[in-house]
């Protein structure tokens, strides 16, 4: 493996060299000729004595003038901690957090070209185990196979904020590994909120295996990472689209990048105008009830405070736009908007799309007068690829994964 001009290996096995002994049989002059100094140097963190580390402690290993051949760490015991090196080889990352209060030792093996080793040590001790901690939870469900513009969404409650500080120390602990494997990002829409995406959408049939290491990782105030999470998420085998054109007043399924139907649709009139944007469906709720009167002391009043039961309804942003069965409006649809906002479409042709479709399928609107907000809804999608990665708090070289890479993630701890 090279790295930045350094060349890291490991599982190649302890190498070491016996000084070769020379001596005149018989001769008063017999010597020892002492074994020669390694040229490979390697530098550990934390540095020996260290005391208090977090348990989301990585051993730090620089190597310059070698290759790593083996590196042992164990617990006070003499239990070995089982682990691996991260893709750049900057670390290693044990596989399940570190017990609190214990000291480890950690030994690591570099040959230079001669193959004459260097063996050096560190050791430290944890702190003990947090009293503050803050639980973050991972969206997606295991077991559901979601469309194609589903992203990994990973959130902290809702009173808490990760300070800018710590993100990139977060965003380091959580690792993502795609089969097929795909370039990807994270992007962090606040201090509570962020999502892991493709650089397209997911390639159908897409098994996507998510390891937030967060257990012990500091997050300021005293506060520190609750627990570890893992979870295996499913795209489905099907590509499916639904485009939504405010032009033509019409609603286009696509499978596979086939049209498989065409439904006429009304959107938001002008003062309630729809979004355009590409967005995902959050949610499908075969009946629900709109409720907009808390704005208006609980009474239906006006145009904007009603109470309305629907049928097929399939959320698209977190403000309430919905594509949705509006039989009251069919009338208008296919030739003007009337909705408060969201894509009206018969009872027949909503109750077809809500069939067809599955959370995480992408609906791409165009043609209405507002863009879609920022983060309102899943809302990774609607950003271009480099807007998105701005959003990552690691520098360009690791936001985005080498898509010829299969990388391991650590064991978890839930």
């Amino acid at each position: 493996m090279n790295t930045r001009g350094k060349r890291v290996l490991v599982g190649v096995g302890a190498m070491s060299l016996v000084a070769a002994s020379l001596a005149a049989c018989g001769s008063d002059d017999a010597r020892i000729v002492p074994a020669e100094k390694s040229l490979a140097t390697v530098t550990l963190t934390p540095e020996a004595g260290h005391e208090k580390a977090p348990l989301s402690t990585e051993v730090g290993i620089t190597v310059e003038g070698g290759e790593i051949t083996e590196i042992v760490m164990r617990d006070e015991g003499g239990g070995d901690v089982a682990g691996r090196l991260r893709d750049d080889a900057s670390s290693w990352v044990p596989d399940k957090p570190l017990k609190p209060a214990m000291t480890y030792t950690v030994n690591v093996t570099a040959v230079d070209e001669r193959r004459i080793p260097n063996k050096v040590e560190t050791s430290f001790t944890t702190m003990a185990a947090p009293k503050k901690t803050v639980e973050p939870r991972i969206w997606n469900e295991a077991g559901y196979a979601y469309g194609q513009a589903m992203p990994v969404m990973l959130d902290f409650p809702e009173d808490y904020e990760v300070p800018e500080k710590y993100r990139d120390d977060v965003e380091r602990r959580l690792f993502v590994t795609t089969e097929p494997a795909q370039a990807g990002s994270w992007h962090w829409f606040n201090g509570r909120h962020l999502e892991y995406r493709a650089e397209e959408f997911w390639v159908p049939g897409t098994t996507i295996d998510v390891h937030a290491a967060l257990k012990g990782v500091p997050l300021g105030r005293g506060e520190y990472g609750a627990k570890d999470m893992k979870r295996t998420i499913s795209i489905d085998k099907t590509e499916r689209v639904i485009e939504v054109s405010n032009k033509d007043k019409e609603m286009v399924a696509k499978k596979n990048g086939e049209v498989v139907k065409k439904m006429p649709i009304s959107l938001g009139k002008s003062s309630t105008p729809s979004y355009s944007g590409t967005m995902t469906i959050m949610e499908q709720l075969q009946s629900t009830v709109f409720d907009t009167t808390a704005q208006c002391g609980g009474r239906v009043m006006g145009d904007n405070c009603y109470r309305t039961p629907v049928d097929w309804a399939m959320r698209l942003t977190w403000s309430g736009q919905f594509i949705h069965s509006a039989p009251w409006s069919v009338g208008d649809q296919g030739h003007r908007n009337v909705s408060h906002g969201c894509v009206n479409a018969s009872a027949e042709s909503a109750k077809w799309v809500f069939n067809f479709s599955r959370v995480g399928d992408p609906v791409v609107i165009t043609g209405t007068e507002e863009d879609l907000p920022y983060g309102d809804g899943y809302a990774s999608y609607d950003l271009d690829w480099d807007e998105f990665r701005q959003g990552s708090y690691l520098p360009d070289t690791a936001k985005q994964a080498d898509a010829d890479t299969d990388t391991d993630t650590p064991d978890t701890e839930d």
